[in-house]
């Protein structure tokens, strides 16, 4: 089987998934989020996975938001679909897709059991079985790669792409390395992702080990800014990207890191604060304090503040404590 050809170029937005007062799946909220994700810029979406609640959503609830994200897309931009959990529940989430028609999957980590890297590979295979929808396999906690078993993904026709949530530079700098000098003849063109929370924050040290792609989360609430740092990145910008950092970015990641799982509840209050129907978010997530809330909305109007400061800029000099305030929330 010949790989297939797999475009995703630009920024890759990971959408949220709405839900009712009572918790119920809200699909039309839904469509209203997939329609901002695309007229914001977004050159992907993966529905379902980590932002989107994937652990908490029904295989049925996975295959409504497939078919209506494809609705709304109408063939506009890729749209991907998670899949993952124990090795059945993982080979019946990549079948699905295929049937639903998905551009393609990423593969979560096997449900709570570890294996050698052997039985990773397995794990992989298994999932995919006879399919021939595109597969990324997300590299993170129990579904961790070492270097010589990436390198056997290669054998998995449809599998595409690795995306690393672990966090650790050197050893992706040798996974990278090891598949592209490895001698398959699809190594060149094997894709791989920076899948980090809040990616923008690692984004620049990734881009310098090849793996130029990535995720935002903050696309969902924050869109504006989300692709003015792309962007910059993308160009060489370090005033732009540094001032974001400084001035956005970091304070976000200081009080996403107050409370385990903010990485998606901080962010549907985000959405939420930006007037989006997004709904709450389901056990064991937690929603911010009041008080936490009230500091996302002091980051946020920062960010934006220096979105006007940089659009205002002469000759390329910006001083974004300055225009953010010292302390990177506009205070």
């Amino acid at each position: 089987m010949a790989q297939p050809h797999i475009q995703l170029d630009g920024l890759l937005a990971f959408p949220l998934t709405p839900f009712t007062r009572e918790l119920g799946l809200d699909l039309e909220a839904f469509a209203e989020t997939v329609e901002r994700h695309v007229a914001a810029g977004a050159g992907a979406l993966f529905i379902a996975c980590g932002t989107g609640e994937f652990s908490a959503l029904t295989a049925d609830e996975q295959a409504a938001l497939l078919r209506r994200a494809r609705e709304v897309v109408a063939g506009r931009v890729p749209v991907w679909v998670g899949a993952g959990g124990g090795a059945a529940t993982a080979r019946a989430g990549i079948a699905a897709a295929q049937e639903g028609n998905a551009d393609g999957v990423l593969l979560l980590p096997p449900y709570l059991v570890s294996g050698p890297p052997s039985g990773l590979v397995d794990h992989v295979r298994h999932a995919v079985n006879d399919s021939t929808v595109p597969v990324v396999v997300y590299h993170r906690s129990n579904g961790a790669f070492t270097p010589r078993s990436a390198v056997k993904l290669l054998d998995i026709p449809s599998v595409v792409g690795l995306k690393d949530g672990v966090g650790d530079v050197e050893l992706m700098t040798r996974i990278v390395t090891s598949i592209r000098s490895s001698e398959s003849p699809r190594a060149e063109d094997f894709l791989f992702f920076n899948g980090l929370p809040t990616a923008e924050v690692s984004a620049r040290a990734y881009k310098a080990i090849g793996v130029a792609r990535y995720s935002s989360a903050v696309h969902c609430f924050a869109p504006e800014i989300a692709m003015r740092f792309h962007g910059a990145l993308a160009a060489g910008d370090d005033k732009v990207v540094d001032a974001l950092l400084s001035g956005f970015y970091l304070p976000l990641v200081a009080l996403r890191d107050e409370t385990p799982g903010f990485a998606v509840s901080l962010v549907k209050t985000g959405a939420r604060l930006r007037g989006d129907r997004v709904g709450g978010v389901r056990p064991p997530l937690v929603e911010p304090t009041a008080e936490q809330t009230g500091r996302l909305e002091k980051i946020v109007k920062g960010g934006y503040a220096l979105l006007a400061a940089l659009d205002g800029a002469v000759d390329g000099e910006f001083d974004g404590a300055a225009a953010a305030g010292r302390d990177g929330t506009g205070r």
